[in-house]
């Protein structure tokens, strides 16, 4: 039989949230032809010695230096054999029913390239980033430059979200989040993988924009969840993650609004 599901999660130090995820991921994909990477960048936490001890079926991708997301996932991503390829952070954790409900639905909407899900914080606060629009080049200015924030209510400052789409509803979106997101193997045939000028953020943009440009639909599905403690890998290094934070969307911006 062939395998319906590649997992792929790519670690840095959180080697006691990796673990969760990998237990919570393992308990809802119980019923399902399934395997399993995690692509470790260089983790000095013990992260792959845990990996080794602890789940020994997962296929595990030690690398000497910290590669970035997009590298580490495409790495596992062109060794996957499965019909959908989920791309999973370490510091989450997935409902048991979450894998059985997103597959049933990309198999039954064979025009959707990706689907992202209804994820809640660790104190159960929905978050927003769970679905988006494509960022045009004002709401990238005004989402960076923090107004979003300041004026949460105004559409026009605040466009980056899909507040059109209820919490709970499933509905057809631009952007899927990097935290979960469960890709059709033929649509990233057909779109490309993970950009690798992406070290960290963004890239999860510029793939599920691409996926659109390659006549795919992304989905938003609120009828199941994760839990996504956000930043728990890049928490402790500030400078690096304001410059990969801010970086991306200028590499964004430069490959599809302005040509130099």
């Amino acid at each position: 039989m062939s395998l319906k599901l590649s997992i792929v999660i790519v670690n840095y130090n959180v080697r006691d949230l990796l673990q969760q995820a990998i237990d919570s991921l393992l308990d809802a994909c119980k019923e399902i032809e399934y395997e399993f990477f995690v692509v470790d960048n260089a983790s000095d936490d013990q992260s792959v010695e845990m990996l080794q001890s602890h789940y020994p079926t997962i296929k595990v991708i030690s690398n000497n230096i910290n590669i970035g997301f997009s590298k580490a996932n495409n790495q596992a991503i062109k060794q996957a054999k499965g019909e959908y390829i989920l791309v999973i952070n370490p510091d989450t954790i997935t409902s048991k029913d979450t894998l059985s409900k997103t597959i049933a639905f990309m198999d039954e909407h064979p025009e959707a390239g990706g689907l992202g899900l209804r994820m809640i914080n660790g104190q159960g606060e929905f978050l927003q980033e769970s679905k988006r629009q494509i960022p045009g080049i004002s709401t990238v200015l005004f989402h960076f430059s923090g107004l979003s924030k300041l004026l949460p209510q105004s559409k026009f400052f605040s466009s980056y979200y899909a507040h059109q789409v209820g919490e709970f509803e499933t509905a057809e979106v631009d952007i899927l989040a990097g935290a979960f997101m469960l890709l059709r193997k033929k649509a990233l045939d057909k779109a490309g993988l993970f950009d690798e000028n992406f070290f960290m953020y963004g890239e999860d943009i510029d793939l599920s924009y691409r996926l659109k440009l390659s006549g795919y639909q992304n989905y938003y599905y609120g009828n199941t969840y994760i839990i996504h403690f956000k930043g728990q890998s890049t928490k402790k290094y500030n400078w690096r993650y304001i410059k990969n934070f801010y970086g991306a969307m200028l590499i964004f911006a430069r490959k599809y609004f302005f040509k130099f």
